[in-house]
């Protein structure tokens, strides 16, 4: 019997689908990995969605249609504000859905509680969940490898960085298969020399729309050590129950846990500057006044709107902060601690 796929909106405790032998579907990954996923963005506008409405959600729309999906997780406390709407979209259209919340104030009772409810929607037991939560920590083990060659090791791009942990989300469906792609990823890389060294960039805020950033980053001679998002999506804390894995996940609560995340990882790291990606049409923006005035380093924040490739100006400004970087020894943390 064919298993059954169920995508969903932004991270959720993935090992209940597994444990109910469904197949997670990221839809933002669906999405932006589609060649032609500008064209799918105005497919949601023909259909009726605002010019003025983030692109990620226009994406998970088009991408949720085109991989035919019958049921979508959809979280609607902790991610976007427009998820709401898209969800009653999404039952128009016929598609089941099942909402998850991320509780605000992090607390436990009423997360285990959402995790039991999705568990029991989807028919797998906790125990079943937890089993599959320690298989999965193996292949987690393995994405902080790589996580760790590139800052410590300098043997991995911000690029590869960003894809092995952003794909954690749903494992691409196979965590078997991810974990051999792994291996053979890890092997690759201890045959590596290690880059040269430039200025030590963070990238914090969702994963870019945008292609090309990391590459243009990297050619003019930085090094993208930190993808703060993505590494949340790894799920980077060595936990037990699976309550407290995702309590631990920063992305769904306040800003202020991300902030203390950013923070002790700048210090270790040794992160010369940060660059904020912000989405536009995002509440998210709002935060970009808290990152400036807590964050000890320079920040640039960069919008972001349709796939597409990176735009002229952007690249400016992007030159400008690195050379501001690389002239300024100022502001150079020690790295390490």
């Amino acid at each position: 019997m064919e298993q059954k796929k169920v995508g969903f909106t932004t991270s959720i405790p993935v090992e209940v689908l597994f444990a109910a032998g469904r197949i997670p579907v990221d839809l933002n990954n669906i999405f932006i990995e589609d060649p032609e996923a500008g064209l799918r963005v105005e497919e949601a506008e023909t259909r009726g969605f605002p010019r003025n409405t983030c692109g990620w959600i226009k994406g998970i729309y088009a991408a949720a249609r085109v991989r035919h999906l019958s049921e979508i997780v959809a979280v609607t406390q902790g991610d976007c504000s427009n998820t709401q709407a898209l969800m009653e979209v999404f039952e128009e259209e016929g598609i089941r859905i099942f909402p998850f919340a991320f509780p605000y104030d992090r607390d436990h009772d009423l997360l285990r509680l959402q995790i039991e409810k999705m568990a029991e929607h989807f028919g797998a037991s906790w125990g079943e969940a937890q089993k599959v939560k320690e298989a999965l920590d193996r292949v987690r083990e393995k994405i902080r490898v790589i996580d760790r060659e590139t800052w410590e090791g300098n043997r991995v791009t911000g690029q590869e960085n960003h894809i092995y942990q952003v794909c954690s989300s749903d494992f691409r469906g196979d965590p078997l298969a991810y974990e051999k792609d792994l291996d053979r990823f890890l092997a690759e890389v201890q045959e590596r020399r290690p880059f040269p060294d430039g200025p030590r960039i963070g990238f914090i805020g969702v994963p870019p729309i945008t292609r090309g950033i990391y590459d243009f980053i990297e050619e003019a001679g930085a090094r993208v050590v930190f993808n703060e998002i993505q590494r949340q999506f790894a799920m980077p804390y060595e936990t037990e129950d699976l309550v407290e894995q995702y309590l631990h996940y920063t992305y769904p609560y306040s800003v202020y846990g991300r902030i203390e995340d950013i923070t002790a990882q700048i210090r270790m790291r040794g992160i010369q500057g940060v660059i904020h990606y912000v989405q536009a049409f995002c509440f998210r923006q709002i935060e970009d006044i808290l990152f400036r005035k807590k964050l000890n380093v320079p920040v640039l924040t960069l919008e972001g709107d349709k796939p597409g490739p990176l735009d002229q100006r952007t690249r400016i400004r992007i030159e400008a902060f690195l050379e501001m970087l690389q002239t300024d020894r100022s502001c150079m943390p020690v790295f390490g601690g």
